[in-house]
């Protein structure tokens, strides 16, 4: 039977057996607003520019004790579960992933001047950070997250970060969209289907660049749509660590398609035939290689996971809290199980909408009860789609959305 409070499969009404929840849920809502309004009211990190005394610098201090360290060469932190609980995700707790070191320090002095080559439109040229600024500025809120959350779920030991839930985020990017670009450059030329970025990393001395540049490809009309170049990371310029001074943001989209420190945008007729893009990042059997012929880690798919209670709780009235999110879109419910699966119980979101690619948070009632339970979750986005109970094997394990992996056992005592 269902641990979950009375009603809790229905819709709030008006008083009855519902005022506990209604006291739960306007709690839960407080610290879901309490969290978004400390990321983006000027409580962010203190951001320092690179000095060309310390070029190399981090861009701000991180807290060892938010992150699960998956390697330093080069630096790759996954954000703990529970610090996943907010609409925002502030800055200093946003996972970090690189391929390459970021650029020479030397080119981040003035970032103003950092400067992008335009080809593939009526005009194609070169622009400046601040030329860029100077053509408008937006914000939206998306999910930033990476191909390969949820790695470690995988049995066959996919290759690649070890990955639980904590390489997502939830981020605020202002900069300028690509549609106010390509009119201010004449708009597409003919035969152009692609936007394909290139980061300016610095590169390991080979020969083969293709190799090891950070280059990818994405449909045209999602991009000229949806994405844009961003300077501005929650209310502040881009660390470096994140993609600074300029990084495409494309929302909806997996985030090796957020190429960092853009330094050339390319209109083309076909996808790059970088490593990365022709091979790599493609979802492919266990065993096989990966080609062009394989589905890109392009779009996300819905996914949800509980961030409270997480391995012990007090027994008694308390709340299942998370977070859900898809890249088709916005999420349409999202549904909870307290016993592993067996029960269901509508949740109810958390806090304002930012938007249709931006995760909600949701909550559910629980009078907990003595023992060990199976919480899980799962999500439906606007499209109809749902999350499936178990995760699609493929050689990388990318992709994961699988609801049963991602579940959690919370002792109640």
């Amino acid at each position: 039977m269902s641990d979950l409070l009375p009603d809790a499969q229905s819709s709030p009404s008006d008083g009855g057996p519902l005022g506990t929840r209604r006291s739960l849920l306007a709690s839960a809502l407080g610290l879901a607003a309490g969290a978004g309004a400390l990321a983006s009211c000027g409580e962010e990190p203190a951001i320092e520019s690179a000095t060309a005394d310390d070029p190399d610098a981090l861009p701000f201090d991180l807290d060892a004790s938010y992150f699960v360290n998956h390697g330093t060469a080069p630096l790759t932190l996954e954000t703990k579960r529970a610090l996943l609980d907010g609409l925002i995700t502030p800055t200093e707790r946003v996972f970090v992933r690189n391929n390459n070191g970021p650029p020479a320090g030397k080119r981040l002095v003035d970032p103003s001047s950092w400067s992008v080559a335009f080809e593939g439109f009526g005009d194609g040229r070169s622009m400046t950070l601040a030329e860029l600024q100077g053509l408008g500025r937006e914000t939206m809120a998306c999910v930033l997250q990476c191909s390969g959350n949820g790695r470690r779920f995988f049995s066959h030991g996919a290759s690649g970060s070890q990955w639980g839930v904590g390489a997502a985020a939830n981020v605020v990017w202002t900069g300028v969209s690509l549609a106010r670009v390509s009119e201010a450059l004449g708009g597409p030329a003919a035969g152009a289907r692609f936007v394909t970025a290139t980061g300016g990393d610095q590169l390991p001395p080979i020969d083969d660049v293709s190799s090891v540049v950070v280059e990818r490809s994405v449909p045209l009309e999602h991009a000229l749509s949806h994405a844009m170049l961003a300077w501005s990371m929650n209310g502040a310029p881009i660390p470096v660590t994140h993609g600074g001074p300029l990084r495409l943001v494309v929302p909806g989209y997996y985030g090796i398609n957020q190429v960092k420190y853009v330094e050339r945008l390319a209109l083309t007729a076909e996808e790059s035939t970088a490593k990365i893009q022709a091979r790599g990042y493609r979802v492919r059997p266990i065993g096989e290689s990966g080609d062009p012929s394989q589905p890109s880690m392009w779009e996300m798919n819905v996914k949800s996971w509980i961030t409270s209670p997480l391995e012990t709780s007090a027994a008694g009235d308390t709340f299942v809290t998370g977070v859900a999110f898809s890249g088709a879109g916005a999420i349409d419910r999202v549904e909870v199980s307290v016993d592993g699966g067996a029960t269901w119980g509508a949740a109810e979101f958390l806090g304002p909408d930012l938007g249709p690619f931006a995760w909600r948070t949701f909550a559910l009632p629980w009078k907990a009860t003595a023992g060990t339970h199976r919480l899980v979750c799962r999500a439906t986005d606007a499209a109809g789609e749902t999350q499936p109970e178990e995760r699609l094997e493929n050689e990388r394990g990318y992709r994961h959305n699988g609801w049963r992996d991602h579940g959690v056992d919370v002792t109640v005592s």
